[in-house]
């Protein structure tokens, strides 16, 4: 087999990048009209703020009622991504160098302008173009970071839909390939019924948007989150009611870490005299919060995360590494994150954060890490 032929199927038609715009277009409309809860974004460093729409549920279910009608009316094919899926992941990735270049050009040109995106240029060709120069670059009035992270999920749910039909249509679905299904969808739903939380989440009021976070959202969410389901296309795993309880159990543990921890944060931002467990929140300095989970690791929704991950992918059995991308990737690039946190906010708390780490020595997993 020469390279061609190997590359063939990576190269996008019109119909994908149809398929990508017309996603997008749909976003981008849809998100500006339909009803959602306002909710204020964290302080920018000129006193201001941004307000955000949270209608992301209410776009899910919408957009999966078209697609159904679609479908039903012989319109689209549900099986259209699982089919074009490597054509879709190369247009989407140059999609995100597109708009990566255009992130960059722009903010070079706001630096010289008294603008409120606070651009920030360090002089490093390299860095600014990974990490991006705008804090909250906006298009159209809408927040580019939230929009992506917004696409990124809901792309990850359309890719697991499509993969659903192709197995049924093939007459390769079995509860592996269920299991792995409920987990996702479940957490996506999730996600978006608590979508004011990611208002207050690091990427959101920190990280500068370049193409780390555009080829995070776009491309790695959606494609990487998903190789599970495209493995168990190909390949038949046939699980044990212990392995599915097992697996039921860490999926569980997972989500109940990630969302209280993140969900304790996101309360103590929003008023620092809430309960937390039932109890007055202990906090350091007027500023960290040691309480709940946050007084068990600094970065314990990380662990949470991990687990939800690690969920994800035991429904794949352990015959293959490949399922397992995912969740060693994640561990990997969540203490490479952690490390950078760690830094930030040791700069920016100064003696505040030592007392915190004293009080909460673990970074992630108590007693291990």
């Amino acid at each position: 087999m020469d390279l061609i032929s190997l590359l063939q199927p990576f190269i996008p038609s019109w119909t994908s990048a149809e398929l990508l715009l017309t996603y997008f277009g749909y976003l981008a409309i849809f998100g500006s009209f339909l009803p959602g809860k306002i909710v204020a974004g964290a302080t920018l460093p000129d006193a201001t703020h941004l307000n955000y729409s949270c209608n992301g549920l209410l776009q899910l279910f919408l957009l999966v009622l078209l697609l159904a009608a679609g479908v039903a009316a012989g319109l689209v094919s549900s099986t259209a991504i699982a089919d074009r899926g490597l054509e879709l992941l190369s247009a989407t990735l140059i999609f995100s160098i597109v708009v990566t270049l255009l992130l960059y050009v722009t903010g070079r040109v706001s630096r010289h302008q008294g603008s409120s995106l606070k651009p920030h240029v360090s002089g490093n060709l390299i860095h600014d173009w990974w990490f991006g120069i705008q804090l909250n670059p906006q298009f159209m009035g809408i927040d580019l970071k939230f929009f992506f992270v917004r696409a990124g999920m809901l792309g990850w749910l359309l890719i697991n839909l499509s993969v659903l039909a192709k197995s049924i249509e093939d007459g390769s679905l079995n509860r592996s390939m269920v299991l792995y299904q409920l987990f996702c969808t479940f957490y996506i739903l999730d996600y978006f019924f608590h979508e004011e939380f990611m208002t207050s989440t690091w990427d959101i009021i920190a990280e500068r948007l370049g193409f780390m976070l555009v080829f995070g959202d776009l491309v790695w969410i959606p494609f990487t989150f998903s190789i599970q389901g495209w493995w168990l296309l190909k390949n038949n795993v046939e699980l044990t009611t212990a392995a599915v309880v097992a697996n039921c159990i860490v999926f569980l543990m997972g989500y109940r870490i990630f969302r209280g921890a993140n969900k304790q944060k996101h309360v103590f931002k929003k008023n620092p005299k809430s309960l937390i467990w039932g109890r007055p929140p202990k906090v350091i300095g007027g500023k960290l919060l040691a309480s709940g989970y946050w007084g068990i690791a600094r970065h314990c929704n990380y662990l949470g995360d991990l687990l939800l991950a690690l969920s994800f992918s035991l429904p794949c059995g352990i015959s293959s590494p490949v399922p397992y991308f995912y969740p060693i990737y994640l561990l990997i690039l969540l203490i490479w994150r952690e490390r950078r946190d760690e830094a930030r906010c040791a700069e920016k708390y100064k003696d505040i954060w030592a007392e915190y780490c004293k009080v909460v020595p673990w970074r992630i997993l108590p007693y291990v890490y």
